[in-house]
């Protein structure tokens, strides 16, 4: 019969339901007991969805069934969780002053997340007036550099991190607290207290929302961002080809496991518009966005296109001439933006808004 520790090896094959992460990693395995008779395992999900624990137990199950070595019954037994912080103990929580929490995510890097949560903060600031944007992708903070922030944060006389105001809107980030190119190689643990911090330690003040950008896929930051705050729904960006698209259903069903309306999906480098000739090029496909969002049952925001004038404006800091430049990007950030407070206003989470013109 295998030890305690070798089974224990085994079960970290198995991923958390819409996670990244193994079950063990999670803490769910609780004790793992071996006898002549068989083997125990003790689980305390942390999840109160019995689909998710069924789901969780049946995998359990079926790879000590297939481990050499097993013989005997196999019992599986559910004990309570005990987390170690109050905040998880409580459940997801609201944030005093702040209306609502719009996270942004994608199933990958490198589909220009940051971009489409840093210009949703700023359209939405026109919208509505008071908006924050706190860039919890801390591994790859891009945030300050596309806003044009140099500064680095500092706190108030009673010990709170005050957010940067740039561009009208308030921000935090890790890139507040590193020097330029500093990698940070931070443990899950340290992650949570930033995020926690971040959350319940700045002073956000009043907000019609909060926009949190995600770092890509599902781990560490995630789960703690949704185990501790009441998140009103969930964006996805992804890119037209099917390398990207096909993270888009971990990234949805992500939010769907811990019970965050799906606000819908938006394509980014849809396609692009020679500058010289006028000519539309769709060098990753097309459609893919849209085919995905139908698939899957959830809104299709709409399309951003690659446009030189985005990245130039991210690179330089002035993401404001984004809604000031090219008609063809302002038109497309505005139909995003319209299509959110649309779904927005579904969940009553906002007043109806059927038009939006950004000047």
């Amino acid at each position: 019969m295998p030890t305690p520790q070798e089974l224990l090896a085994r079960l970290k094959t198995i991923q958390y339901p819409g996670f990244s992460r193994d079950i063990v990693s999670f803490g769910l395995v609780r004790d793992i007991e071996v006898s002549s008779t068989g083997v125990t395992v003790k689980l305390a999900p942390s999840t109160a969805k019995e689909e998710v624990v069924r789901e969780i137990a049946e995998a359990v199950y079926r790879t000590l069934s297939e481990t050499p070595g097993v013989t005997g019954e196999i019992t599986i037994v559910r004990e309570q969780a005990e987390p170690p912080a109050t905040a998880m103990r409580k459940g997801p929580q609201t944030i005093p002053g702040i209306d609502r929490v719009i996270a942004v995510s994608s199933g990958k890097g490198g589909v220009g997340k940051s971009t489409v949560a840093t210009n949703l903060a700023l359209a939405l600031a026109t919208l509505q007036g008071n908006v924050g944007l706190m860039d919890a992708d801390v591994y790859g903070p891009s945030v300050p550099l596309m806003l044009g922030i140099d500064e680095k944060a500092k706190p108030d006389e009673r010990k709170r991190l005050v957010p940067i105001e740039r561009h009208g809107i308030k921000v935090m980030s890790m890139g507040f607290f590193v020097a330029d190119e500093t990698p940070i190689i931070w443990r899950g643990p340290m992650l949570t207290k930033l995020i926690t911090e971040f959350l319940r330690n700045c002073d956000w003040g009043q907000l019609d929302t909060l926009v949190l950008d995600l770092p890509p896929g599902t781990g560490d930051v995630q789960l703690t961002l949704t185990q501790q705050v009441a998140i009103s729904g969930g964006i996805v960006v992804t890119t037209p080809q099917e390398v990207a698209l096909a993270d888009v259903r971990s990234g949805i069903q992500m939010f769907r496991q811990v019970n965050v309306p799906v606000l819908g999906v938006i394509e980014n480098m849809s396609w692009h518009l020679c500058p010289g000739c006028g000519a539309r090029a769709e060098l990753f496909g097309h459609g893919g966005g849209a085919a995905m969002a139908r698939e899957l049952g959830v809104p299709f925001l709409g399309e951003l296109p690659m446009f030189t004038e985005l990245r130039v404006n991210s690179d330089a800091g002035t993401p404001q001439k984004n809604f000031e430049g090219s008609p063809k990007l302002k038109e497309s950030l505005e139909h995003i933006v319209t299509k959110l407070a649309g779904e927005v206003s579904k969940r009553n989470m906002a007043p109806a808004t059927p038009e939006l013109t950004i000047t």
